[in-house]
């Protein structure tokens, strides 16, 4: 009897582990339009306003957009994925019908007040846009179209590999870029602990970009990360204490 309640103690553990990988489930579908940018290859959305930086060095690919004001939220939104499917139903004539194609949010559509929101100003609030890389675009509209309706719901991320940190910054200001999220994508909060301090929140410097004004040089760092669907992972140790600035780490842990 022992034996088995020892097994499924085992399995029950096994099972929570599963469930709290990616436990960040899709949202409804809601409508938008979709636009395109960047060039064939998308090298033009490169260094976007979340500060993923080379999109291809950091595994983002040519499957990502830039996010309306309407759901960037300041940069709390950066690496969220969404499913997009163009509407065929509003528009048969630029849509491909029956595909949809997944994205990473990773940089921000401005607002042009110049123009209406109907003729140009697609960014403008209150709108919901996509502005996709053209090669994402293409999977689901017609390049001529130029602008199409869509529908989208925003989904769990699923990425190979770990997180990664890339430490930037100088003494007295670690700014740490994490990327390569899973599950929800986005994050909420991070704190950051060295060898021979206490946990200490960081803050949101701009996009992915989370600050720290403590001075850690030679203390090997930990990572508590949690994302915006309440998930919390803690990466122990995951920087070396001969760590330096412009390095990136990967952990092999995932959300």
């Amino acid at each position: 009897m022992a034996k088995i309640v020892f097994a499924l103690s085992i399995l029950l553990g096994f099972c929570y582990l599963a469930t709290s990988v990616n436990a960040y489930t899709a949202t409804g579908w809601n409508k938008a339009h979709a636009t395109f940018y960047g060039g064939s290859d998308a090298s033009g959305t490169m260094r976007g306003a979340c500060g993923y930086g080379n999109l291809y060095a950091t595994a983002y690919g040519t499957r990502t957009a830039a996010l309306s004001t309407a759901l960037f939220n300041d940069g709390a939104s950066c690496g969220q994925c969404y499913k997009i499917m163009c509407d065929y139903q509003a528009d048969s004539k630029w849509c491909i019908k029956g595909t949809s194609v997944t994205i990473t949010a990773t940089n921000f559509c401005p607002s042009n007040f110049a123009l209406p929101n109907n003729a140009g100003g697609w960014c403008n609030p209150p709108l919901q846009h996509f502005d996709m890389a053209q090669p994402a675009w293409e999977k689901i509209g017609i390049y001529s179209g130029g602008i199409v309706p869509v529908l989208f719901q925003r989904v769990p991320c699923k990425k190979h590999g770990g997180v990664r940190f890339t430490i930037n910054g100088r003494d007295y200001f670690e700014l740490v870029l994490i990327t390569n999220v899973g599950g929800a994508g986005s994050i909420q909060s991070v704190s950051i602990k060295g060898s021979k301090t206490g946990w200490m929140a960081m803050s949101r410097n701009w996009g992915a970009n989370w600050q720290s004004n403590a001075y850690l040089n030679g203390q090997s760092l930990s990572f508590k990360v949690t994302t915006t669907d309440g998930e919390t992972q803690q990466f122990p140790d995951i920087v070396p204490a001969n760590w330096g600035f412009g390095k990136t780490y990967s952990s092999t842990e995932q959300f």
